[in-house]
């Protein structure tokens, strides 16, 4: 299956300048939804994960799928004010702002294995700020699965330690 054909390209969007990848069309898609869903099961799988972590909001669409097929949990990270006991948070920059991220300090156990799932890796920016909780809470991140790369951003380059995987790419 081509993924690419599930993706919408909209300029200027959130603001001018930006490029935003719709994942809508894929998610609405069943068959595509689910054979995306499928690949990164398989790459859970791989690096045999615990629990999930996904950052909010589209983490949490394609995390809990992959955490129901496999019997683990998924941990949500959020943003400020969204959860409701004590958090462990950082801060972090984007290609267009800074966010702060929280989860719940009990969220992650020492010496799991943890798998980070997103929509997409641009700069990196959310998913080190997820790697600085995960690791601060005494997890062992497995490894970081996306949909899309925005391969010119050189998010990877922050993740060179790590096992990366990525449904699609784009220049």
């Amino acid at each position: 299956m081509n993924f690419k054909d599930y993706i919408a390209s909209i300029p200027d969007f959130p603001q001018e300048g930006v490029l935003f990848r719709d994942i809508t069309p894929l998610m609405a898609d069943g068959k595509a939804f689910q054979e995306a869903c499928d690949k990164v099961i398989d790459f859970a799988r791989s690096v045999k994960a615990d629990v999930i972590v996904g950052p909010e909001s589209r983490g949490f669409i394609f995390g809990c799928p992959v955490a129901y097929e496999l019997g683990i949990g998924f941990v949500p990270v959020r943003k400020p004010g969204k959860l409701p006991r004590e958090t462990v948070s950082v801060s972090y920059d984007l290609e267009y702002g800074s966010n702060e991220l929280h989860v719940h300090r009990d969220g992650i156990k020492k010496g799991q294995r943890v798998l980070i799932v997103d929509d997409l890796l641009a700069t990196g920016g959310t998913v080190d700020a997820t790697i600085q909780i995960v690791q601060e809470l005494g997890g062992e991140v497995a490894g970081c699965a996306f949909l899309i790369e925005l391969a010119g951003l050189k998010g990877r380059e922050h993740l060179k330690d790590f096992n990366v995987f990525s449904l699609m790419s784009y220049e």
